[in-house]
């Protein structure tokens, strides 16, 4: 039995299927996906069928895009113009679809394969316990099931740059659409864990004062290896050896990446095309 983590898939079903088929990903297989799996690209829809066809194989972090999705579908927001997700909102499974998305976490962790992931990446300023606590919270929103704001309210109100630092003592719903924020947006931080959110290019080109937030991560004795996409523009590369990128820009006209985390190979399909520039 072999564990894949594969990158930002965004609507790209043809190149996942490919991917999957490179890897001779089997009945005994797990998959992990690292968010981000729909938008931007071609066939959302058909992602979506293959990721829920494999559901028992498979676990799922949210990324940006998937909650984007879920805000438009549930909260009310209309798609921009470079959503490529009408066909998924018209499609007649999407009630299906918005269902097992709800069902699924911002944070992952597997205290037996070490390992852990989730789409943007683990602030130094939470420890593995800390994040699977408050990804927690966020899920009662999403599961309808939180004491005080409902998912359809939080979906409304989800977008936002503010608080950008993280204190225990926030409350409502700074504090919920902060914690997705580190899980789904995060890159640059200061070393007081302030986010920067406007940032999304090459390190060279990054602000005077901010870092990219893994320079600042905890060792692999405190967190293990971790996985993350959302950063096309690392090309997969990060300064810490415990720490991997895995967002290979298929989107762009680049590739598609899965990850062996029994073994640490890498496996990539080449984008058949450019979808997004």
């Amino acid at each position: 039995m072999s564990t894949y983590a594969i990158g930002d898939i965004q609507g790209c079903a043809d190149e996942l299927e490919l991917l999957l088929q490179a890897v001779g990903f089997g009945a005994n297989d797990q998959l992990w996906l690292v968010g981000d799996l729909v938008n931007r690209g071609p066939d959302s829809v058909r992602v979506m069928q293959i990721v829920m066809s494999l559901e028992s194989q498979t676990k799922v972090v949210l990324g940006n895009h998937d909650l984007h999705l879920l805000a438009m579908y549930i909260g009310g927001h209309s798609p921009g113009p470079s959503d490529t997700v009408h066909d998924l909102l018209d499609h007649k499974l999407m009630p299906d679809i918005a269902r097992f998305l709800c069902c699924q976490s911002l944070f992952h962790t597997d205290s037996k394969l070490g390992w852990s992931m989730s789409h943007a990446g683990l602030p130094m300023i939470w420890s593995l316990n800390k994040a699977q606590s408050l990804a927690d919270e966020v899920s009662e929103v999403l599961c309808d099931v939180h004491p005080k704001l409902s998912r359809e309210s939080f979906f409304r109100q989800m977008y936002g740059n503010k608080p950008a630092l993280w204190r225990d003592q926030l409350t409502g719903l700074d504090r919920l659409k902060l914690i997705t924020n580190y899980f789904t947006r995060m890159r640059l931080m200061r070393p007081d864990g302030t986010l920067d959110f406007s940032h999304k290019g090459h390190l060279r080109d990054a602000p005077q004062g901010w870092m990219p937030w893994y320079e600042l991560a905890a060792g692999p004795e405190e967190i293990g290896n971790f996985v993350f996409g959302h950063w096309a523009a690392l090309n997969g590369f990060t300064s810490r050896s415990h720490l991997h990128a895995i967002d290979s820009g298929c989107v762009y006209g680049k590739t598609l990446t899965a990850l062996c985390l029994e073994t640490g190979q890498r496996t990539r399909v080449k984008a058949l095309r450019a979808y997004s520039d």
